[in-house]
């Protein structure tokens, strides 16, 4: 690591330890030619999601949008938030396990009904009409029907 006070290319680690945010590592290092110290900050380089939408368009990964959608499906209903934080936490981590570049929309509607599923019953059922876009009220029943069965 270059020095900021000299440009000597030689410094020593002092102390590394978690940064405040938990994804980075924070690192004092001493400069060997000028005895200056400093901190840097040392994070893990993720190489930007890419979601292929029903229309074949591509844009990037935004948790945001999940959490929305899990939020709306469990308007008015007493789901605690941090029930639907660890909720958007799992589905993430398993849209990430799958280590694609590019994953189809359709991949992560599944995951998010999934876990869904073992929140709120009746969240899923609101999130499961939207997604699959129910046409009329006997694809609403055969989910239904799909839930009563388990």
């Amino acid at each position: 690591m270059k020095c900021p006070y000299c440009n000597h290319l030689d410094t020593r680690v002092i102390d590394s330890r978690p940064a405040e945010d938990g994804s980075s590592i924070r690192r004092r290092r001493s400069c060997d030619v000028c005895g200056k110290r400093f901190t840097t900050y040392e994070k893990v380089e993720t190489i930007p999601l890419i979601i292929i939408k029903k229309d074949n368009n591509r844009e990037q990964y935004n948790r945001k949008k999940i959490e929305n959608g899990v939020l709306r499906a469990c308007y008015k209903h007493p789901v605690s938030a941090d029930a639907i934080q660890k909720t958007v936490d799992a589905i993430e981590t398993k849209i990430f396990s799958l280590e694609a570049k590019e994953i189809p929309s359709s991949t992560i509607g599944e995951i998010v009904m999934e876990e869904m599923k073992s929140l709120d019953e009746v969240a899923y059922v609101r999130f499961a009409s939207v997604y699959r876009e129910f046409k009329d009220v006997n694809t609403f029943m055969d989910e239904l029907k799909k839930i009563l069965d388990n």
